[in-house]
């Protein structure tokens, strides 16, 4: 739906009316300060002022109703900008930002430098000599590649050399350099055929095998020509099950997009020695033009998500390809006809098919998401909500007693910014106190680091613990963030949110998106503090049964513990486990008779 931006920002307004006419870089800010996007532009003053004017639809107008004030970076060139633009989203890592996290690395295939060679995969390329070949994007066609390799070729296996022949060598698939001298010949030789190999001319290689069997049967050395025979069948069910798509055998990736309803989705394929072995698919939403987020959607695949870089790349007519070639250094091409327009057309229809199918799971995905959030900021009369961080207790009369903050950004829980905290200060089973506690050392720490502050504040509990916090946020730290509670009805269910000052709830139905959220929110809080609590409670219990026994202080309790992690597994233990940790054989002896009397 396309919606017109309400009033502007008169900050704002000022600096529209300054923007150059120049290439550059662009950072919006929300009112805290944090940048939420960063975009880059051929002419400054026309691209920014387009966030503020006319209509847009509405994840654009949700980015636009977020900014408070932006800044500005102008450059030389188009493509100074650009490099830029990536540089300044890898720093910042702003949320309306396509986020390309994908840090894996693809494995390779190598074959060592060393006297007496041998294949491993490996994830990281080092300067050590050996011979690297891939990537494969594919893990599996990498491990069944080697496997075929160590079957034809009898380079060792181990990685240090044992003093006797070992199976590998009875089974014709090692040379055994234990006990035998092999010379620098025969190596020369099996290494030159393994990189022929993997360079694309396993044919020659399965053709060489055929003459050499059908020469074996000549000779009557059957033996010999079942060997040629079995080698010919790996070849073909490992290399031969993928269709070719080039006969060059060069390493290429080829880049297709398509974009509908303001999203764009992305698919890469990935050909190694002229096939077609893996595909990347991303889709995220875009906020420029589609040609321009492309470009910046190639040098952040190459650059942050760590890609490895092929000899060509591939894409649609659309793409400014000499920016791109500037940018990745590599050879970019738009095919005009044959195989490679081809492979590029088939990713775009593969882009098509695939932003089709996945609206309605987008669709669905908002509603349960960020349209919740807008809709709970709506029914408190607050900003959107779009950083929520919630609270819950948990301890058993007042044993190990532990907090747990959970926070979920734009309606999604992320969990690499959940915390558990064990109570310090407080005695007893105090949840006020424990509340108070807790929130103090969470946003004491915010302030001192310049970490980014919530926009909700959600405690699972009801009155009492939403004053006890309020007199800490307000009266002890000086911050006025919006604070809530969660009460649960008789069946310990999301019963409503309270909210305000005096505390009112807040009508919200039931059926709703919002209402739905809460509950998860609530479910996940009081998940991830129970199971803190158990872990400690658990420790708890099983150093304290060791408290009693002579010999066995601090440093032997957390042997026992690392070693063993519960008291069931500590009864199975002999006496000759518990010596081999360290302990004598009295204190063994002792622990023993402890566990069982138990």
């Amino acid at each position: 739906m396309v919606k017109e931006v309400a009033g502007i920002n008169p900050i704002i307004k000022q600096k529209l009316a300054l923007l150059p006419d120049q290439p550059g870089c662009y950072l919006m800010k929300d009112r805290q300060g944090t940048i939420i996007y960063v975009g880059k532009a051929k002419v400054l003053k026309n691209r920014v002022r387009s966030y503020f004017s006319g209509s847009h639809d509405g994840k654009t107008l949700r980015l636009v109703n977020e900014i408070e004030d932006f800044e500005y970076i102008v450059t030389s060139s188009n493509i100074e900008a650009l490099l830029l633009e990536i540089n300044l989203i890898k720093k910042h890592d702003p949320k309306y930002n396509i986020m390309l996290k994908d840090d894996k690395s693809y494995p390779f295939i190598k074959l060592t430098a060393e006297r007496h060679p041998k294949l491993i995969i490996t994830r990281k390329v080092k300067k050590d000599k050996g011979k690297y070949f891939g990537p494969y994007p594919n893990v599996q066609a990498a491990n069944e590649t080697k496997k075929l390799l160590d079957r034809i070729y009898p380079l060792r296996k181990c990685s240090t050399l044992p003093d006797r022949v070992c199976l590998y060598y009875h089974l014709g698939q090692c040379l055994a350099p234990c006990v035998n001298e092999v010379s620098e010949e025969q190596y020369k030789q099996i290494t030159d055929e393994i990189t022929r190999f993997l360079n694309g001319g396993y044919k020659e290689i399965k053709k060489e095998l055929s003459e050499k069997m059908l020469l074996a049967a000549e000779e009557l050395d059957f033996e010999r020509a079942k060997e040629y025979r079995d080698k010919i069948a790996h070849i073909e069910t490992t290399m031969e099950k993928q269709k070719m798509t080039t006969t060059d055998f060069t390493d290429r990736d080829v880049f297709g997009y398509a974009v509908d309803k303001g999203w764009m989705c992305v698919q890469v394929f990935f050909v190694r020695q002229g096939k077609l072995i893996e595909r990347d698919v991303s889709m995220f939403p875009i906020y420029g033009e589609p040609e321009e987020e492309m470009l910046s959607y190639l040098g952040q695949f190459y650059e942050k998500a760590n890609h490895f870089k092929p000899k060509e790349i591939l894409v649609q007519e659309t793409v400014e390809s000499d920016v791109a070639e500037q940018l990745l250094h590599v050879k970019v091409i738009k095919p005009q006809r044959g195989q490679k327009k081809d492979l590029v057309k088939l990713a775009v229809k593969n882009a098509q098919i695939a932003l089709n199918e996945k609206f309605s799971l987008i669709e669905r995905d908002e509603e349960r998401t960020i349209k919740a959030v807008e809709n709970l900021g709506k029914a408190m009369g607050i900003y959107t909500p779009h950083r929520i961080e919630a609270f819950d207790n948990s301890n058993i009369q007042g044993t190990s007693p532990v907090s747990a903050v959970v926070v979920f950004l734009d309606g999604k829980a992320n969990k690499k910014e959940y915390r558990k905290y064990k109570i310090k200060t407080v005695e007893g089973p105090d949840d006020y106190e424990s509340m108070r506690e807790v929130v103090r050392r969470r946003y004491s720490r915010v302030l001192k680091e310049g970490l980014p502050l919530p926009d909700l504040i959600i405690i699972d509990g009801g009155k009492g613990h939403i004053e006890a916090v309020r007199d800490i946020l307000e009266n002890e730290l000086g911050l006025d963030i919006p604070l809530s509670g969660l009460a649960k009805d008789e069946k310990h269910r999301t019963s409503q949110l309270l909210y305000g000052n005096p505390l009112e709830v807040v009508p919200l139905a039931r059926n709703s998106q919002e209402f739905y959220l809460l509950q998860r929110i609530q479910d996940e809080v009081h998940r991830f503090a129970i199971t803190f609590h158990r872990q400690i409670r658990g420790k708890n219990a099983f150093q304290s049964m060791l408290d009693d026994i002579d010999g066995i202080g601090e440093k032997r309790k957390k042997l026992l513990l690392k070693t063993f992690g519960s008291v069931k597994k500590m009864k199975e233990a002999t006496v000759e486990q518990f010596r081999s940790l360290g302990l004598p054989a009295d204190v063994a002896e002792k622990l023993i008779q402890k566990l069982h009397d138990s």
